[in-house]
């Protein structure tokens, strides 16, 4: 490679930037790549602003699409149409899409058809619920990817048994914890808990937002229920997604909350303040994909109230269960009881997932350049 590789890192909410910043700064520092960073800008976020950009150590995206909301169509459709033009107009040598949202696939079905050979980071991952969005997301950016990297074993062999040759595969491990790591002296300077009130290791932290458990009041109902019942043996932390705030107003449950003195519910945190009451809670109630990461590698007890899970290693080396909301009082107490499952950090999920990825890039790239020559 005689020129710097350009990489397009596309992001489209700020979990892509969390897990894109610290592949930006090892290929930034390298002599043979140029990262440009494309937001496509398909999640509007108040807190998407030059302060959260700088909190990672980002500059201002390159390319801004400045797609907006819509349906699931409206937004593939609009994120392809920008994007092709940026692509048509800069032809980058490689687009490195993240996770699973619609941008990931539009940008990925654009780099496919302009032949732009195109890096999944977070591969592998599969709910087997195609009810999900997501999955079709993730399933369709898997068939059209040249390089895979993926977080744990199972990403590898959901893409073995899916016919992926195993020379486009490469574990390079969990790269939202090198974001973890990035920002954790910051994390821990913040002492959210302490803020409020709370002692260190003596409360709980919950999260909600999936349709499946905030759209039907019976089952919302029952979780509340689970919540106080929690709330009676542990204070209860509870940042409120607006989604599931409207549920609960909308179903006469939210008072029942806001009239606990054990639960304080709160707006939707950064990043670092989020973090910072995680890694200092006795144990994490959520419906989240990413916390039942972040809890594994910290060692912290997870109640994830979901029937499936695109990230089982969490599960089966993990610290994470996948509970109902009916059992939800039963495994608190056993883990105050300090009989909840214990769990181990899943190997390459240390701090260094960036590093191994812009190893894998530079290794695959001189190999298609080399194959290229006459």
């Amino acid at each position: 490679m005689t020129q710097p590789l350009k990489v397009h890192l596309i992001a489209a909410a700020r979990p892509n930037f969390m897990k894109v910043a610290p592949l930006y700064h090892v290929l930034r520092r390298a002599e043979w790549c140029a990262p440009l960073l494309v937001h496509t800008g398909q999640h509007y976020d108040h807190n998407m602003s030059g302060a959260f950009l700088a909190e990672l150590g980002l500059p201002a995206p390159d390319y801004h699409l400045g797609v907006g909301s819509g349906s699931h169509a409206e937004q593939t459709a609009g994120v392809m149409v920008a994007y092709e033009k940026i692509c048509l107009a800069e032809r980058p040598d490689w687009t490195i899409v993240v996770g699973d949202v619609n941008s990931t696939l539009a940008c990925s079905l654009v780099a496919a058809k302009l032949l732009i050979p195109i890096v999944h980071l977070e591969a592998g991952l599969r709910s087997n619920d195609r009810t999900m969005p997501e999955e079709i997301n993730r399933i369709v950016t898997d068939r059209l990817a040249d390089l895979l990297w993926t977080p744990s074993p199972d990403g590898d062999e959901n893409l073995l048994n899916e016919g992926v040759p195993a020379e486009k595969i490469d574990r390079i491990g969990n790269i939202m914890i090198d974001s973890f790591e990035l920002q954790r002296g910051q994390i821990e300077a913040l002492a959210v808990a302490e803020g409020l009130g709370l002692e260190a290791g003596n409360y709980s932290v919950v999260t909600l937002h999936r349709p499946s458990n905030v759209d039907r009041r019976d089952t919302l109902g029952t979780i509340v229920d689970a919540l106080l019942d929690l709330a009676g043996r542990l204070p209860v932390v509870f940042p409120i997604h607006p989604r599931t705030k409207a549920r609960l107003a909308e179903f006469g449950l939210l008072e029942k909350l806001l009239g606990h003195p054990a639960v304080t519910l709160a707006e939707p945190q950064p990043y670092n303040a989020f973090m910072s009451l995680v890694m200092n809670a006795r144990l994490i109630v959520t419906d989240s994909g990413g916390l039942q990461e972040e809890t594994s590698y910290l060692g912290i007890p997870c109640l994830t109230l979901r029937e499936n899970t695109e990230r089982p290693v969490t599960v089966t080396e993990g610290t994470n269960r996948l509970v109902k909301a009916n059992q939800l009082s039963a495994e608190v107490q056993a883990i105050l009881a300090g009989k909840g499952k214990a769990g181990r950090r899943p190997d390459l999920w240390d701090g260094h997932a960036a590093e191994r990825a812009a190893e894998s890039l530079r290794r695959h790239a001189m190999a298609r350049a080399a194959a290229a020559q006459p």
